[in-house]
């Protein structure tokens, strides 16, 4: 694998700059991954409040939050109102300098303030717009508004989170959709981007939270498209195509383990781990056919074993027999693994606004030759405006300060 100094090494997204005027998670994630691997990302915010990304989750010191510093990494805060004419020619202006657009409004909320993607592409037509929404900008349910855990309802997976004829839950107390739609966001833009030079073409990417949960369904459509199947809510373990495939409480109080078997070849190690290799014989469990009609029955002989075991001796005894297991970690078992120290999903960030250091997760992807960085954390509300409005679009100190008076800014 080649490496080289991170220090010198130029990113593939330098030269490129991105306008980040959305809220909370899902675009404005899109533009944290561009700035990441060297796009100046310049985040909009209104100057009252600003985003409210800003006030969810742990205070800090500086009045912003954890989630803020840490989403919000690497951007530039620049507050402009876009309520006024004169914040909307001062965005124009910042448009007509930049390649991407990253927003999440409303459909038709842009196009309200003079914004909307035709005003835009006449000022620079190779812009390239994410447009996130809840349900995209077309559809009958276009206006209504959209947030990841309606998404997660509407997309088709909470439906199968929580244990049988259960309240359904949600899927992990994190907003999967937001970050599921930051990705496809980012992919459409790495597009727009390669085919704006071959010719010189922007274009918009319509991309909406449901959809991007239900892409993530596998077979959930044609199954049912084919058969009429419903899948229905499994609880800890899954039985449709694999068994055993779930969770499993072990001996100590609270601690589980993920244990998939989706062959025959992996039941026989899971077999050989839990010392009882003649469940593997072919007349007994070691058809995978044979386990999913007695599902039940192999369920709770794992169970029990699982049960009567430590978890680590009974990860330990997984890992020396090759049987896919692994344990349910909490937030405190990821800071003392040893895979995420070898890793460094974990990094440290000295932040002398607040006076500590924040621990956040590390770049993702991993790219040898061009790794992404982390220059700083999430900035404070509009430290950035002055330089931005000066160096780049050439305002005096005298205008700018004025701009301040008139509350543009």
């Amino acid at each position: 694998m080649t490496t080289t100094d991170p220090a010198v090494t130029r990113l593939p997204l330098e030269g490129i700059r991105v306008i980040d005027a959305a809220t909370v998670i899902a675009a404005p994630y899109s533009a944290t991954i561009l700035s990441e691997f060297g796009a100046e990302v310049l985040k909009v915010e209104n100057p009252v409040g600003g985003d409210p990304m800003r006030y969810f989750g742990t205070p800090t010191r500086r009045k912003d939050t954890l989630a803020w510093l840490s989403e919000a990494r690497n951007k530039k805060s620049v507050t402009l109102d876009l309520h006024l004419p004169e914040g909307v020619e001062l965005f124009k202006q910042l448009i007509a300098k930049s390649d991407v657009l990253c927003e999440n409004f409303r459909p038709g909320t842009l196009e309200k303030w003079g914004l909307g993607w035709e005003v835009l592409r006449e000022v620079n037509p190779g812009l390239i717009m994410l447009r996130v929404t809840g349900y995209g900008q077309t559809g009958p349910y276009r206006d209504r508004p959209g947030f990841a855990r309606v998404a997660h309802a509407v997309g088709g997976i909470a439906f199968l989170a929580g244990m049988p004829r259960g309240t359904p839950v949600t899927p992990g107390s994190t907003t999967l959709g937001d970050y599921l739609t930051g990705l496809y966001g980012c992919i459409g833009i790495l597009m727009a981007l390669r085919h704006r030079e071959r010719t010189g073409q922007g274009q918009y990417i319509d991309a909406a939270l449901y959809e991007s949960v239900f892409r993530c369904t596998d077979e959930l459509a044609p199954a049912y498209g084919m058969f009429g199947r419903i899948r229905e809510r499994h609880g800890p373990t899954h039985n449709d195509f694999a068994c055993p495939h779930g969770h499993f409480p072990t001996k100590d109080d609270g601690k589980w383990v993920a244990i998939s078997c989706v062959t025959d070849k992996l039941f026989e190690r899971l077999a050989i781990a839990m010392g009882r290799p003649e469940l593997a014989a072919p007349h007994v469990y070691g058809n995978q056919k044979t386990r999913l009609e007695n599902r039940h029955d192999v369920n709770e002989i794992v169970r029990d074993w699982c049960g009567s075991l430590h978890r680590d001796d009974l990860l330990n005894r997984c890992f020396a027999a090759g049987a896919p297991a692994g344990p349910l970690n909490s937030i405190a078992d990821i800071f003392g693994d040893r895979q995420f120290h070898a890793r460094r999903n974990l990094v440290a960030i000295d932040e002398q606004d607040i006076g500590e250091t924040v621990i956040v997760p590390s770049v993702l992807p991993r790219l040898s030759v061009t790794p992404g960085r982390i220059k700083h954390l999430g900035p404070r509300l509009g430290q950035h405006t002055d330089e931005v409005l000066a160096d780049l679009l050439g305002l005096t100190a005298d205008e700018i300060d004025e701009l301040r008076k008139q509350r543009v800014i």
